[in-house]
């Protein structure tokens, strides 16, 4: 793969007050009505090297000459609701592109003279469509059949006048329709899912041909921006850096470096919770890199802390904070450190807060998102803050960056202590950390590593009787966890061969002792998490 790839770029908020409007750029503006799939609407415009944004339905930008379309997303409201968003749309619509997608059709739909109903049965998952308008400019290319995904409660029952119906399905007659004479679309089905299989192809209809995008962002084009943007925001202020030897705080680093050097600081915690030799091999690989690296072992203050805690929020939070506590008697021993550096990531932001100040669901806390207690006088800047990990890779890629870093395996911030369910104890983390070293260098070895987006052991709260030799054993459980994603929003279970499972299985047994049981992992994102934690 070269720099000049195709490659997706989303705008970067380098600070909670601050972002970066590129008004030399053309973009597609996509408005966030709270779904969890309006990250993927702009993973996949990006995909097609397009820049974007994502912005709160009720925080709508001024529409400038390089806004080349509008994208309305879905939502977990019904436009039936008395409290559901009502945007207006009188600046948009029939001006410049727009494309209402799921909630965003239905209220094109419903707001301009048509009637959306409760579905008779909830209209959830794999659909085909049975009618397609070659003919439009946003269906064409779309094969009779074409498999698509729906997630909606609400149909369209009828179009208001004049409107075109240019999809359909057996159960949902209007999928799809245009308003003649203008350029706006809507689809109650979800191109940016990947069980959309002609998904990409709407969306590059939309983008490219009724938009009319360019498709001109790169790798490179990203880098140099962000490095440029850095150099502004920063000056001459040092930075602090939390590295984790992971792909997203090392391009994090190097972008800061580019632009700041010696001013930045990095520091590599150990809480404890790390893989088996992981402090010791991580300061190693960063050598070389003109990195200034520093390690802090921390551990027995992370423990001190976790102690006796076992609900999954409770530790997460327990974990952040001690890593900002951490951060914060580092910095001080930086002379006029302003920043705090994080390698946080969309995925990380999607599933704590809304990103956008919508409705979103959180999900789960991270450690990094968030902000800072008032006591730590630090600001916080995240480079990589709207990017998803595959894009991070690219960057990684197109900076030289060493590629076992950028193909390592994502690695949770509060580490072992969210594999642990129930309290976290010295014990069980040294558990974990054998049968994890065994997972992971048995994929290595079977040249299995590379084809799993991140792997990873869990330690179970239960015990079970087992056999060995003539003895009857009471010990633990583990579950073994393998999954192949793009970007964390979305994963599948990997199908790893039955010989290999059962080769780990019995090196686990055999050699980490406390462990009588091995189970794997076959259920996908969503409906589970990656993580069990």
């Amino acid at each position: 793969m070269n720099k000049k790839e195709i490659f997706s770029h989303e705008i970067v908020l380098l600070n909670q007050n601050s972002n970066y409007l590129c008004a030399m750029h053309e973009m597609i503006l996509i408005l966030d009505f709270g779904s969890q799939y309006t990250q993927l609407i702009a993973r996949r415009v990006r995909e097609q090297n397009i820049y974007c944004e994502i912005h709160p339905w009720n925080k709508c930008p001024e529409l400038t000459e390089n806004i080349k379309g509008v994208i309305l997303s879905g939502s977990p409201f019904s436009v039936r609701d008395e409290d559901s968003p009502k945007p207006d749309l009188d600046a948009i619509k029939g001006k410049i592109p727009l494309l209402g997608v799921c909630f965003g059709a239905q209220y094109l739909a419903n707001n301009y003279g048509g009637e959306v109903l409760p579905s008779k049965i909830r209209e959830y998952g794999r659909a085909n469509l049975s009618f397609v308008d070659k003919s439009n400019e946003l269906t064409k290319g779309l094969s009779m059949s074409s498999q698509v995904w729906m997630s909606h409660g609400d149909t369209i029952k009828n179009v208001p006048e004049g409107y075109k119906i240019i999809a359909s399905t057996e159960d949902v007659a209007v999928a799809g329709y245009q308003i003649p004479g203008e350029q706006t679309f809507g689809i109650q089905f979800h191109p940016e899912v990947y069980h959309s299989t002609e998904g990409s192809i709407l969306l590059k209809n939309y983008l490219v041909d009724i938009c009319g995008c360019s498709q001109d962002w790169t790798p490179d084009s990203f880098v140099d921006e962000t490095v440029n943007n850095l150099k502004k925001e920063i000056a001459n202020d040092k930075v602090i850096l939390g590295l984790s030897g992971g792909v997203d705080s090392t391009v994090a680093a190097v972008l800061l470096h580019k632009a700041i050097g010696t001013n930045l600081h990095c520091i590599f915690v150990d809480n404890g919770l790390l893989r088996k030799n992981e402090f010791s091999s991580v300061l190693d690989s960063y050598k070389g890199m003109g990195l200034n690296v520093k390690g802090v072992n921390a551990g027995e203050l992370f423990y001190s802390k976790l102690n006796g805690l076992t609900d999954p929020e409770a530790k997460r939070k327990a974990i952040g904070k001690v890593f900002i506590d951490v951060f914060d008697n580092e910095s001080k021993l930086v002379d006029d450190a302003k920043w705090l550096g994080q390698g946080t990531i969309y995925p990380d932001v999607i599933e704590s807060v809304s990103a956008t100040g919508g409705p979103s669901a959180t999900i789960k806390s991270h450690h990094n998102v968030g902000g800072l207690p008032d006591y730590m006088k630090l600001q916080v800047i995240e480079p990589l803050k709207l990017l998803f990990k595959d894009e991070v890779r690219r960057i990684g890629k197109s900076m030289d960056i060493d590629p076992k870093i950028l193909g390592r395996h994502p690695f949770p911030g509060p580490g072992l202590g969210i594999r642990i369910l129930g309290d976290v104890t010295k014990e069980k983390v040294a558990i974990l950390q054998e049968v994890d070293h065994i997972f992971i260098s048995t994929l290595k070895e079977d040249g299995l590593y590379d084809d799993v987006w991140q792997a990873g052991a869990i330690f179970l709260p239960i015990q079970s009787v087992g056999v060995m030799g003539d003895e009857r054993t009471y010990e633990n459980a583990v579950a073994l966890r393998a999954v192949s994603s793009t970007d964390g929003m979305t994963a599948d279970w990997c199908h790893l061969p039955y010989d290999f499972l059962a080769k780990v299985s019995n090196r686990i047994i055999n050699q980490v002792k406390g462990i009588n049981r091995v189970t794997y992992d076959i259920s996908s994102k969503p409906p589970a998490t990656i993580e069990w934690e």
